[in-house]
């Protein structure tokens, strides 16, 4: 059973998410996507677990189904927040487990640390090697997976807050960590840079904080099962029997590549950082290090594809590419019924980025856009890079990007701020400010794609 899933999402309990995260809406673009597996996302917020137990069932395998059938896996971030060595620590984790009566024993460990009332990604003063310890107490078959593992500010090899190995982070808890997840701003193949990594399997997930499908499933994982059932998802990720490949964004895309100042507009390589030692030449403060000059500094060979490494596909999604192709803001209406006249050349939006024939692309859309999606399947599509929070920008070939007409209305502000000074390990360090949600035109039944609605 070949499925493609994103097991790293949010609720609208989460900061910085869409109001309009809901079950129902996770279901419903999932499908558009083409997702067949996601995660519950914030399974320890009350009021959030609460609807899950109402609206999903467990079918005997550890996979919850809503009762049109489409599958979920329990799972949550957790950020975990401490100092160590005399430095501060900021390490997100992705956690899923097997059932809601293992939640429950995880909620209630939790609890014990502090509150989960306050935001679907709970903040607590817990070192990693005694949370795994704990979890595994609980149960061994829940799953600890680092999430997006350099960026900056809160993963496990961010140049602000990270360690410099799994090992270093963990300790004797490291025996638990099995799989690492690549995150936006890096792919398979810039972590098969260090050989440290070896003995781990690269996962893919989209860290959504909505719905919209140029963020859900923008970054996925593909499996090859022989039943979908929890036992055989989790040995998949272990072992990596099952784990077929990944679907990541070009990493120039992601909003950490490249060293930076978003507010002075300045935006280096790594080798450009160096020239200016790490300085921002406008505010004379240091730079956001990003996620390709601190792989650099941890890299200890290049040009080298481990044994075992799964192979992997570069993918933007196809709104970007629509709104590259008009001129138009993300969330526009012709985007959007650009975006629905396209999929009816397919089953879902991944069928057309990765299977649709150009010629039956060229029966919905012109020769142009039409290129542009197959440079996209190709890996061969330009992206000026992301830094210090600001995304990356696709280009049609190695012209500037057009301004748009109008810009995107956000669903979420996904950036992880500098921490504060005078509080650094407190809450507020992630405190992120909602912008004005995006809305779907009223196109869709003009498009004979009820079949998603």
């Amino acid at each position: 059973m070949r499925l493609i899933a994103d097991l790293h999402l949010h609720s609208r309990f989460s900061r910085a998410c869409s109001s309009q995260l809901n079950i129902e809406n996770i279901e419903k673009w999932a499908r558009v996507k083409g997702l067949d597996l996601v995660g519950t996302s914030d399974f320890c917020h009350p009021k959030w677990i609460e609807e899950l137990k109402n609206e999903l069932k467990d079918d005997g395998t550890g996979i919850l189904r809503t009762e049109s059938g489409f599958p979920f896996v329990l799972q949550n971030e957790i950020s975990l927040i401490y100092t160590h060595k005399f430095k501060g620590r900021r390490i997100h984790l992705l956690v899923l487990a097997p059932s809601f009566e293992i939640v429950d024993k995880i909620t209630e460990y939790l609890l014990t640390k502090g509150r989960v009332d306050y935001d679907g990604r709970p903040m607590f003063n817990i070192p990693c090697p005694e949370f795994v310890k704990e979890m595994m107490k609980i149960s061994e078959d829940i799953e600890i997976i680092p999430a997006h593992i350099w960026t900056p500010w809160f993963s496990l090899f961010g140049s602000k807050s990270g360690f410099d190995s799994v090992e270093e982070c963990f300790g004797e808890q490291a025996k638990h960590i099995h799989a690492l997840e690549t995150g936006m701003s890096s792919d398979p193949e810039m972590n098969w840079r260090l050989s440290r990594l070896d003995g781990y399997n690269l996962v893919s997930f989209s860290d959504s904080h909505s719905f919209w499908p140029w963020r859900i499933g923008r970054e996925a994982t593909v499996f090859d099962l022989k039943e979908l059932t929890y036992k055989n998802l989790i040995k998949a990720i272990r072992i990596g029997e099952g784990l077929v490949e990944t679907i990541e964004v070009n990493p120039n895309y992601g909003k950490y590549h490249y060293d930076g100042h978003r507010n002075c507009d300045i935006s280096f390589s790594p080798e450009e950082s160096k020239k200016h030692d790490n300085i921002c030449p406008k505010c004379k403060r240091k730079l956001t290090i990003g996620v390709l000059n601190r792989v650099d500094e941890l890299a200890d060979r290049k040009d080298v594809k481990p044994k075992n490494a799964k192979p992997f596909i570069r993918l933007i999604p196809l709104h970007e590419l629509i709104s590259l192709h008009l001129s138009a803001g993300i969330a526009t209406k012709k985007v959007w019924a650009k975006y629905y006249e396209i999929l009816k050349a397919g089953e879902n939006e991944l069928d057309v980025l990765l299977n649709v024939s150009k010629e039956k692309l060229l029966e919905v859309a012109d020769k142009e856009l039409v290129d542009l999606i197959i440079k996209n399947r190709q890996g061969k599509l330009k992206v000026k890079p992301g830094f210090d929070g600001e995304y990356g920008v696709p280009l049609i070939g190695d012209k500037p990007p057009k301004k748009p007409e109008s810009k995107e209305p956000a669903t979420e502000s996904e950036k992880d701020s500098e921490p504060t000074k005078a509080e650094p390990l407190s809450a507020k360090d992630e405190s992120l400010s909602i912008a004005p949600e995006a809305q779907e035109p009223k196109v869709k039944e003009q498009t004979g794609l009820n079949k998603f609605f």
